[in-house]
């Protein structure tokens, strides 16, 4: 087949060439560039760029499994008063729980075996096995009457980062991308860092997906160990001269693809190869912990060579360094349906230290007050047990309508709790915030209107907090 024929049947060349197609479209979100060049012309800033930002970067540290809030930030009393006894139904108010627990047949309740305690000058109440933590509260605001809207693991952690459990939608992360524009030369506008694999709660790419917008908005992975991003590395045997000739050969069959068929994937692979290359020389040296001070190191629990949430942590503060816009720090393994009392101190000392010493180091660099850190799961936990009713050994299933959050940084308010939960620990009963209402006030400020930041797809207009979501001044300083 011909080229002039190949163009005439190729479809994407047909989009490409249409002046309404998607093609078009694609090309032209493709090519939106930073805030920086669209300043220069006021009256070519994105229409949901709104007049201030309070920051430029967000970190959400994700603990994947639904982390017990009852055991952790929200202290319920009632419960170890009524220990054993079930979960009135003039509470549970015929809400869904999973089929774990349904088919036990009671719902007994329990109570935390941690004691509370207050913390900082703003006495803010949470567990004893938050210490470190709990010498920042100050700068803390612990959201208590967080909800979302689904009790599996893969619904309500793609809600969480895509704003709906469809498939296929844009991660947080690559909203962020594309709505703030590139923030480094050197570095993916995104990155995710993971520690404590998990079998049971696998993450899925999707998480950190673009979706439908611009390849370049996708999140990418750094491992721990020599090579932190597959491929970039030349292959064995192939010296710097040889590899500068094949992409200069790839750029330029690229191009001929791009001017040919429109297709919006050639200039993204452009991209992706620039940034390839020049994460060459910026990986290594981003990666390098040697140079960080012992007594830093030490601060967040990090140890050179040896992979960790503490590790993570110290590359997340030196990603935000560079200039990445959104970096997603997710730690698995917190999917405590039994054994609360043994699981749930190991996994609170692995986070509790490296996030306090994270919020710490950005705050003595005076980056704290225009970055985001956002420390979540994807749902809460239950009041009542499941498995057998034992001090020692209870654990708790999933609720959707009861979960805590703490946000530190870019503006929030700090040293203060938002919300509450009934007496029961069941449900969120003053002041809740739904997930799409802390995407809005997060976009919000970021500078981003979280209603005009669309883009079209499918026949429809899409964003990040889907037809919902409301900015929250009450969580704002």
């Amino acid at each position: 087949m011909t080229d002039s024929i190949h163009d005439l049947l190729c479809r994407r060349a047909f989009l490409g060439r249409s002046a309404f197609g998607l093609g078009g479209l694609a090309a032209t979100l493709l090519h939106q560039r930073s805030f920086g060049s669209l300043l220069q012309d006021p009256a070519a800033r994105p229409s949901w760029q709104l007049p201030t930002a309070k920051a430029k970067r967000v970190v959400v540290i994700f603990l994947s499994g639904g982390l017990s809030q009852l055991d952790l930030f929200d202290e319920k009393p009632l419960l170890k008063e009524r220990r054993g006894e079930e979960l009135p139904p003039s509470v549970r108010k015929g809400e869904r729980i999973s089929g774990l627990t349904e088919r036990q047949g009671a719902l007994p309740v329990v109570g935390s075996k941690f004691e509370f305690q207050d913390y900082g000058k703003c006495k803010l109440r949470m567990s004893e096995l938050l210490p470190h933590l709990g010498e920042v509260a100050d700068d803390l605001l612990l959201i208590r009457s967080m909800q979302t809207d689904h009790v599996l693991h893969e619904a309500a952690m793609t809600i969480l980062f895509t704003g709906t459990q469809l498939l296929g939608r844009p991660s947080w992360g690559a909203w962020t991308s594309y709505a703030l524009g590139s923030g480094t030369g050197n570095l993916p506008e995104f990155v995710v860092l993971l520690s404590n694999p998990d079998p049971g709660t696998p993450l899925h790419p999707r998480l950190w997906h673009n979706g439908f917008l611009a390849g370049r908005h996708q999140g990418v992975p750094f491992r721990s160990g020599k090579e932190p991003v597959l491929f970039v590395d030349n292959p064995p045997g192939v010296d710097k001269a040889a590899r500068e000739r094949q992409l200069a050969a790839l750029r330029e069959l690229n191009e001929r693809e791009a001017r040919r068929t429109g297709d919006p994937d050639a200039d993204a692979r452009i991209a992706a190869y620039e940034t390839a290359a020049r994460m060459q020389t910026s990986v290594p040296e981003l990666a390098d912990l040697k140079q960080e001070p012992p007594e830093l190191l030490e601060e967040y629990g990090a140890e050179i060579g040896r992979p960790s949430f503490a590790n993570n942590c110290v590359l997340a503060r030196r990603l935000l360094e560079r200039g990445v816009r959104f970096v997603q720090v997710c730690d698995a393994g917190w999917d405590h349906h039994y054994n609360i009392p043994r699981a749930l101190p190991t996994k609170a000392e692995q986070v509790d230290k490296p996030t306090a010493a994270l919020l710490k180091d950005l705050k003595r660099r005076s980056m704290l007050d225009d970055t985001i850190v956002v420390f979540a799961g994807e749902f809460g936990r239950t009041p009542y047990c499941e498995g057998p009713l034992a001090f020692d050994t209870y654990g708790r299933d999933h609720n959707a309508l009861a979960c805590s959050v703490l946000v530190a940084g870019g503006g929030f308010k700090a040293g203060h709790a938002h919300g509450k939960t009934d007496d029961w620990g069941w449900s969120a009963s003053e002041d809740i915030v739904h997930v799409h209402d802390l995407h809005a006030t997060i976009l919000h400020q970021l500078g981003i209107d979280h209603q005009k930041l669309t883009v079209r797809a499918q026949g429809r207009d899409f964003r990040l907090t889907d037809v919902a979501g409301n900015v929250m001044p009450a969580l704002l300083a």
